[in-house]
């Protein structure tokens, strides 16, 4: 009787259908959004070293002229370099140094600190390489020989 007043035309998921469909949402979101936040905090020290590397490159075809045989480091002489070395808008800052083995040393700090600590620190103990400095610094430093 009840078969007839319903009919055989009836419409809808079952209760195990939802329940399922919601567990595999459950699983992929549990897989996606910590991949998400790594993503994320790696971007954030991904600006500090483009930045380094973007000095780096502008340095190279500096001395790609054959005149250019010093580098000056004082912010009036880098600004035709294509970069300022002064703190602006909360923007991060660029600082050039040399070394005593004819290297340059780019060493840029990141303005928005929010780089991640442990980022940071598994790259802070390779000291032969571009790396950031140990400790509660947001300071990538990039070396040019």
């Amino acid at each position: 009787m009840l078969q007839k007043l319903r009919g055989n035309n009836s419409k809808g998921f079952t209760l195990i259908e939802l329940m399922i469909v919601i567990a595999i949402i459950g699983v992929l979101a549990a897989i996606a959004i910590p991949n998400f936040i790594a993503y994320r905090n790696k971007s954030y020290c991904n600006s500090a070293e483009s930045d380094a590397n973007n000095v780096a490159a502008t340095i190279s075809d500096y001395f790609a002229i054959p005149e250019h045989t010093t580098l000056t480091t004082t912010a009036a002489t880098s600004m035709y370099m294509g970069f300022i070395l002064t703190n602006k808008g909360g923007q991060n800052t660029v600082a050039i140094s040399g070394a005593a083995d004819d290297s340059i040393h780019i060493t840029v700090v990141e303005a928005a600190r929010r780089c991640p600590s442990d980022y940071r620190g598994a790259s802070a103990t390779n000291t032969a390489a571009d790396r950031w400095s140990s400790g509660a610094n947001h300071f990538y430093t990039k070396f040019m020989r």
